[in-house]
């Protein structure tokens, strides 16, 4: 079966220079049958790299998305042998459950389904919200949250764990506590602590709690721009910035850091700054034009949680496969309510003819 980890680096940091002199460049070619679309892998090489051989790069999620369905279909000897039976990398979420399912563990679970994983879930927070807006929040009891981690890995199992919403610091303890008793290493966070639009979600000691009990425990940290000048103490108005920010969060002792940067107004396209201690790496990709962007960094974290789980491997690569997924979900995002519709996790699933260029 076709292997997806293709290298993208000359397409997402535009390092053309750097490029190896061949590069494996994977397009697909989409038929319509029975009302299902069927996906046929292409492989070709093309030397030298330029930027404008974008287009086929956008395709490797699907490849890399239908290569696990093939696998599982015909039980791979990675999988289960009983004939009527299969098993499955098992990512959890812990995280708010989102009325609007638009983000939270609705996002998560979607996700985890799209890389074709079981995915399992411990809430933490019911929120009641729309595209609109969030209008209630109830969080859950500490000891309700820890109850569902334990039911989870005591049975089922866990390969990876994704962290979102937590709230406050006692559930973020409680969290912290079973994930270090259950010896769970492959923690992916994305601190959920200040919206996309710079509004602060929860209170100072949570913060305090996220920064000095949960981060130091993390894999992958992914904080967006607002939370990664909290989290460092540095304003973040350019590419500059963001990577000394991610020097600085480094040092709180999570593994690696995504500081997500979106489409910041000196740029002209979306960059995310990674740094792990060796490789300080800026990562670009193809601005998308819409509104609906709902559910963005819930997605981009379960993703990357759904391949660590499904795949492991390099922590960097994980992430730019995690990335051309979320890119492709916001180009088919949902226009649902009257407000700020979700990404579209169900993309590689549509009819060709619904595919968007």
């Amino acid at each position: 079966m076709l292997n997806a980890s293709v290298p993208i680096d000359p397409i997402l940091e535009n390092a053309s220079a750097n490029a190896p002199e061949y590069v494996r460049i994977v397009s697909i070619t989409l038929t319509h049958l029975n009302d299902r679309a069927l996906f046929q892998p292409i492989a070709r090489k093309i030397t030298p790299i330029k930027p404008t051989d974008y287009p086929l790069f956008r395709k490797i999620v699907l490849i890399d998305l239908i290569d696990s369905y093939r696998t599982i279909a015909h039980a791979s000897p990675t999988l289960s042998p009983h004939p009527q039976a299969t098993t499955s990398p098992l990512p959890l979420t812990i995280a708010g459950s989102d009325s609007g399912g638009g983000a939270g563990i609705q996002a998560d679970l979607r996700t985890f389904a799209m890389h074709c994983v079981h995915g399992t879930s411990a809430i933490t927070c019911v929120t009641a919200q729309n595209t609109l807006g969030v209008t209630h929040v109830e969080a859950m009891p500490p000891s309700t949250v820890a109850q569902q981690i334990d039911a989870v890995v005591s049975d089922i199992g866990v390969d990876a764990v994704k962290l979102g919403m937590l709230l406050n610091a006692e559930i973020m303890q409680v969290v912290i506590d079973r994930i270090a008793a259950h010896g769970i290493t492959a923690l992916v966070v994305d601190p959920v602590m200040v919206s996309r639009t710079g509004a602060v979600l929860i209170d100072d000691a949570a913060i305090a709690t996220l920064r000095d009990r949960v981060i130091p425990h993390a894999a992958i940290v992914t904080p967006n721009r607002y939370e990664a000048e909290i989290l460092s103490g540095l304003e973040i108005n350019d590419l500059d910035t963001m990577q000394r920010a991610a020097q600085v969060i480094h040092t709180l002792g999570a593994q690696a850091v995504l500081v997500k940067g979106g489409a910041m107004a000196d740029l002209a396209c979306g960059v995310d700054v990674w740094f792990d201690g060796d490789r300080l790496k800026i990562l670009r990709t193809e601005t998308i034009d819409t509104t609906h962007t709902h559910g963005t960094g819930c997605t981009l974290a379960a993703a990357i949680a759904a391949l660590i789980a499904r795949d492991g491997g390099d922590g960097l690569d994980l992430v730019r496969r995690a990335k051309i997924f979320v890119t492709e979900a916001l180009r088919h995002s949902l226009a649902i309510g009257s407000g700020q519709g979700p990404v579209g996790h169900f993309y590689p699933l549509l009819p060709p003819s619904n595919l968007r260029p």
